[in-house]
């Protein structure tokens, strides 16, 4: 069977519900804790902070599929559903028999795949009449995808930018003010808890725990306001799950079964939105895939991390989560791949991590550049940073398969485009990049300071 170069669904047969894991998992993720009581959090605690409806979907560990609002669906045809496309180039550029292909999420104006879960988190905070909304940004794909929902649908969005991507990427943050978003670098001085961490860590570059702390505080102070996130919450993942739907729906068209499916990962949003419905297959007993987490070197909590409760942000004021974690003080070396400097992974994908449904490995910068130059080089799409993590290890295994003679079925996640991040190209072409591991010491220190729970 010839399979064509990009396999699309149709319309009409865009994912109607989101795919809830959770459902399916016999080891449910724990349960987020009250700070102050160690207790599990209420859906009436976390309302203060979270709109409600988006509360009842963080809370639920039992609907397999939760319909998506019309009003949802239809902006999700603006851009959806995205091309499964044949990395027949790359196949070729590598001499392998293996057969590779990406799902490619950056064909919308905000360049990523965080758009899926943007819109969503708008439009509940729009149908509970609130004036706006606040959250954190670190490369700045999701800050851009909140403030095109939000301009969609007339709310105010404030953004918290992670000061070196602020820096980095001055392109980025100027398409979020072109869609209305107030952006600020941080920590900044805006927030008592932004200059706590400035007077404890004089000239940071920040993180997004820092970011994450201030977008809370600003959203849980003004009235009207409800904090939202962009990855590692089980709502996020929920709404990303329309990429592994999508993804799969794709497959199954041409009766393509995947061997290994390769995600980059920093907080768990787009690994966990491509994997769930596969790792659904193995939980329920019905399939059997190997599935990949790729993790920067410089940001290693699964690979390098406790599975313990900590902090979700380093100012401290956010629930505990039970997730592989580096502590929440921990702030990464300011490498390139924004998007995956966190502390922490979604406790769902943490579970699975856990449970042994997913592997994980960690690389390098320098060599995800050169596997982010040699994809573009030959395949026409300049992936981001992040993406680039997941193509780096799905160039790995492709050459595995050229030593074996093994022709295995790859699939990965290319979360988005890096048109905005030419000055890490630009470095990495001037061979300026440099690698940063943290020692074991370092990470040591960095747990020691984790809550005892």
């Amino acid at each position: 069977m010839t399979i064509p170069y990009k396999i699309y669904i149709e319309e009409n047969e865009i994912p109607r519900s989101w795919y809830n894991v959770r459902a399916d998992m016999k080891n449910k993720p724990a349960p987020l804790l009250n700070p102050a009581t160690r207790k599990p959090m209420t859906a009436e605690e976390l309302g203060g902070v979270f709109c409600t409806e988006l509360v009842k979907q963080e809370l639920d560990n039992d609907n397999a599929y939760i319909p998506i609002p019309d009003e949802i669906v239809d902006f999700y045809k603006m851009y959806r559903p995205s091309p499964l496309v044949r990395a027949y180039c790359l196949e070729k550029a590598l001499d392998t028999p293996a057969e590779i292909y990406y799902k490619f999420e950056g064909n919308n104006t905000s360049g990523s795949h965080k758009l899926n879960s943007a819109i969503a988190q708008a439009y509940y905070a729009k149908k509970q009449g609130l004036k706006g909304v606040t959250t954190e940004t670190g490369a700045g794909q999701w800050g851009t995808a909140l403030s095109m929902a939000c301009s969609y649908f007339g709310i105010d969005c404030k953004v918290f930018m992670v000061k070196v991507s602020y820096e980095q990427k001055p392109f980025r943050r100027e398409v979020m003010r072109t869609y209305g978003a107030n952006v600020t670098p941080s920590p900044s001085m805006e927030t008592e808890v932004g200059r706590k961490i400035n007077a404890e860590f004089p000239g940071t570059t920040g993180s997004l725990g820092c970011a994450i702390s201030e977008a809370v505080e600003t959203a849980v102070t003004n009235e009207g306001y409800r904090y939202v996130l962009g990855s590692v919450l089980s709502q996020v993942l929920l709404h990303q799950s329309v990429i592994g739907l999508e993804t799969k729906a794709a497959l199954e068209k041409y009766d393509i079964k995947p061997d290994i499916i390769i995600g980059c990962a920093g907080g768990g949003s787009n690994l966990g939105g491509l994997i769930s419905p596969f790792a659904g297959e193995i939980l329920r007993g019905e399939n059997n895939y190997r599935i990949i987490a790729v993790e920067p070197a410089s940001c290693p909590s699964l690979t390098r991390g406790k599975y313990i409760y900590d902090f979700c942000d380093t100012g401290k004021i956010c629930p505990l989560a039970k997730m592989y974690t580096l502590g929440s003080g921990y702030i990464p070396a300011p490498n390139h791949a924004g998007g995956l400097r966190y502390h922490g992974m979604s406790s769902i994908v943490s579970q699975l991590y856990d449970d042994g449904i997913i592997e994980a490995t960690s690389v390098k910068q320098t060599d995800v550049f050169e596997a982010a130059q040699k994809f573009a080089r030959v395949e026409g799409i300049l992936p981001a940073p992040e993406s680039s993590h997941a193509i780096k290890v799905a160039i790995d295994e492709a050459l595995k398969c050229k030593e074996s003679g093994e022709k295995k079925t790859i699939v990965f996640g290319l979360t988005g485009t890096g048109y905005f991040d030419m000055v890490a190209y630009q470095k990495f072409n001037d061979g300026e990049m440099t690698d940063y591991v943290p020692t074991d010491e370092e990470i040591a220190a960095s747990l020691a300071q984790c809550p005892k729970v």
